[in-house]
């Protein structure tokens, strides 16, 4: 299984591990992933990363699509692919939650299928440079013809000779928008998938597949998980549930909070409405002692050597190519190891 190492996006103050990037690629991961919310943008540490690393890929998990224009996200994301060597960039996408794309960028919530599909397709109509790129989409049209439009908008084609073969994957969670991943993206970043519920999904990636005519070795599908390599699982096990219960609490509107559907997707349905409420109350150390420790124990990694090794045998077992792994150095030689990875000898 292929493994990956997940920064994430800053705190108050934004420090990028780069030595800990440097020992991942050493160790034999296969990616290095960023992300946003609103603070850190998630595409210019990977460009520094760029410079930092030889061969590890440089993935976002994921852009906010309200950030950005399609052609914009293109723009960016081949300029790090060429600084990068060519081959090594993966463009992670999701919609984020509607307050923070009306909140945070000023863009309408709309309709986020469509929207997907959108600039997925103008996306990939920018990387092969065919002919000057003309959309007309349900969300997004190129060129724009709408409220405020003078009317003399130019068909363009990318100056620059990108990669025409950049991934872009998605980070989605319903059945719609499951399928409609499979269909036009090269990968799924899946929300909270644990071998548990991998049953749920695929049918809905069978069905993407099977509309789109593509195989299921060219779709790739990358969860993740915390690591942490300790005798006491349930001193662990506590210190992950406030992260925990601030997204199923916080993260997003009472009525749309992708976290706390995932949640309930996981059979945890009663728990995850309980976290919401107290949270929300601003009863947050109430929050955090609702988080059930089964479902704590079913998305990380977590124990001695042997537990970890039993458990990471169900993710191996799941039929998904990657998992992306938070946790220390510890953490990182560990996973390397049972996944047995192409450690350097210098690793």
């Amino acid at each position: 299984m292929k493994l990956g190492l997940m920064l994430g996006y800053s705190g108050g103050d934004l420090r990028l591990p780069v030595e800990k990037v440097q020992l991942a690629e050493r160790l034999g991961y296969d990616t290095v992933w960023t992300a946003e919310a609103y603070g850190s943008d998630a595409l210019s540490p990977l460009a520094y990363l760029a410079a930092k690393t030889e061969r590890i890929r440089l993935g976002t998990a994921v852009i906010q699509l309200a950030g950005r224009t399609p052609a914009n996200a293109a723009m960016t994301v081949a300029t790090i692919d060429a600084l990068a060597g060519g081959n090594r960039v993966i463009c992670g996408l999701g919609v984020s939650g509607p307050q923070i794309v009306e909140g945070w960028y000023g863009q309408p919530w709309g309709k986020p299928y469509y929207r997907i599909k959108d600039y997925v397709t103008i996306m990939k109509k920018i990387f092969k440079r065919e002919e000057p790129v003309v959309h007309e989409g349900r969300e997004i049209s190129l060129p724009y013809t709408g409220e405020g439009a003078m009317g003399v908008g130019k068909p363009l084609k990318s100056i620059l000779h990108m990669n025409p073969d950049i991934p872009i994957w998605l980070g989605t969670g319903m059945e719609s928008t499951v399928k409609l991943t499979a269909e036009i993206a090269d990968g799924w970043l899946p929300l909270g998938l644990v071998p548990e519920t991998v049953d749920i999904y695929q049918p809905w990636i069978k069905a993407g597949l099977e509309k789109a005519g593509k195989e299921e070795s060219s779709f790739e599908i990358q969860s993740g998980t915390q690591v942490m390599v300790t005798d006491d699982v349930k001193g662990a096990l506590d210190r992950l549930k406030p992260n925990i219960a601030l997204y199923v609490g916080g993260m997003g509107h009472k009525n749309k909070n992708f976290h706390k559907e995932m949640m309930i997707r996981r059979g945890f349905g009663e728990a995850a409405e309980r976290i919401q409420e107290l949270y929300l109350a601003k009863r947050k150390v109430e929050a955090n002692e609702a988080v059930p420790d089964e479902f704590v124990d079913q998305g990380a990694l977590v124990g001695d050597k042997a537990r970890i090794q039993k458990r990471f045998r169900d993710w191996e077992d799941s039929g998904i190519t990657g998992l992306t792994i938070g946790g220390d150095e510890q953490a990182l030689r560990l996973m390397a190891d049972l996944a047995r990875l192409n450690v350097e000898p210098d690793a």
